[in-house]
């Protein structure tokens, strides 16, 4: 088979599912997944979802876990109360992995999964449901987001938990956190205990590397951060330790990144059959270290659309990496790499900018405006009225991605205040 009959070909998939819908040009395509009745499921993996017509996407073994999980993973940072034909289409593709957190949409996200599975408890044996312990800190404060996350979900435990809902120190990675999760183990509230991190990646990702009780974390990687080799020794140390690893932020937005060399980037993978954001998954998943690539999908569209990348077998050629990379750096002065310590060294007194650019880039990037504006109201304000007098100026000369941070800030904060 050639590679152009092996890929799904974007622009024909676009056309056809708008008129023989979704299942016929997969099934054209030859991903139609066949299954016997006598399918047995390993008591250590996930049971498998409904078929039909709908091929399904791969699973990858969860690090130490031994539990398989789709490589896409449903990211459902929105309403999902009104949005219950996200979770159902993405479960008939195989979609299993569904990542929530007690804060997202105001609980109507987690309201939204529980909604699901009220009205079909039989599929709560097919999904991998993860959520996080949103804005706590001690183990009581832990707990008591756990039992609103289970309430809300209508379900008596959650397969993964992430404790820290965004880790930037590693000192957070405490005994008492240890501890809490081996008893939350025991009451068979949780299966797997873990993090998520999008600030000071690196340091976060070695500091579990060298524990025993972490069994997954998701961090942001993406096609820019994969360029740096602090980032890539510290994957390989997790990966090596067995920690099952969850890709974020895998679109690499950055603020207000347009003009030719986007456009360049575009007419690549254009004729190529898939556009850069189906790229921009499939680079991520070629890394095999990686579990699972979670992304928000808040449409049918936008989960067909990414499922096709990841059922397209067409692998990226070592041109197509090397057209990342040349965009990578010509473009990292408009990309926040979550390097937070660096910009505290040289801001003390405004130790939240890397932050405020990722609540900027939810802004511009994900037209999460609403989203953005909360976040940086829990900044103390004190802090907020020190962000538009502060100096930036030794910042921007060790950004390792000279960034204009003063000009950013002050975007942030005239849009988020």
């Amino acid at each position: 088979m050639s590679s152009r009959e092996n890929r799904i070909d974007r622009r024909q998939f676009l056309k056809t599912t708008a008129t023989a819908g979704v299942a016929g040009i997969f099934a054209s395509a030859g991903c139609r997944k066949k299954t016997s009745d006598a399918e047995s499921v390993d008591s250590d993996t996930m049971a498998q979802p409904q078929q039909g017509v709908f091929p399904n996407v791969p699973r990858r073994k969860l690090g130490k876990t031994g539990v398989d999980v789709s490589c896409l993973s449903l990211g459902t940072m929105f309403n999902l109360v009104e949005s219950q034909i996200v979770l159902e289409r993405s479960l008939q593709w195989g979609v299993n992995y569904w990542d929530t957190a007690n804060s997202y949409a105001g609980g109507n996200s987690e309201l939204g999964i529980g909604k699901f599975l009220a009205k079909n408890p039989e599929r709560r044996k097919e999904l991998f449901i993860v959520s996080k312990a949103s804005g706590a800190g001690r183990p009581k404060d832990i707990e008591r987001r756990l039992q609103t996350s289970l309430e809300r979900m209508n379900t008596e435990y959650i397969d993964l938990y992430y404790g820290i809902h965004g880790l930037s120190n590693p000192k957070q990675l405490t005994d008492e956190l240890k501890q809490w999760a081996e008893d939350a183990k025991k009451r068979k509230l949780i299966r797997f205990l873990g993090f998520s991190t999008h600030r000071n990646m690196a340091k976060c990702l070695i500091a579990a590397a060298k524990l025993d009780w972490i069994d997954a974390l998701m961090t942001s990687y993406n096609f820019r951060l994969m360029q740096d080799d602090e980032m890539q020794a510290a994957v390989e140390a997790c990966h090596k330790a067995g920690i099952g690893l969850i890709a974020m932020k895998t679109q690499a937005h950055g603020q207000k990144i347009r003009g030719e060399k986007s456009k360049k980037l575009f007419d690549h993978f254009l004729q190529r059959g898939f556009t850069p954001g189906q790229a921009k998954i499939k680079i991520v998943l070629q890394d095999e270290r990686f579990s699972s690539a979670c992304v928000g999908m808040e449409s049918v569209a936008r989960v067909t659309t990414n499922v096709a990348a990841v059922l397209d077998k067409t692998k990226l050629t070592r041109e197509d990496m090397a057209v990342f990379e040349k965009f990578a750096k010509s473009t990292c002065s408009g990309y926040c790499a979550g390097c937070g310590d660096i910009c505290n060294s040289a801001l003390p007194d405004v130790s939240c900018v890397s932050d405020v650019m990722r609540y900027l880039m939810y802004y511009n990037n994900y037209g999460q405006r609403t989203l953005a504006r909360q976040l940086f109201a829990t900044i103390p304000a004190d802090t907020r009225a020190r962000l538009a007098l502060a100096d930036y100026s030794r910042a921007e000369v060790i950004c390792p991605q000279k960034m204009p941070i003063k000009k950013l800030i002050s975007e942030a904060v005239r849009k988020l205040a």
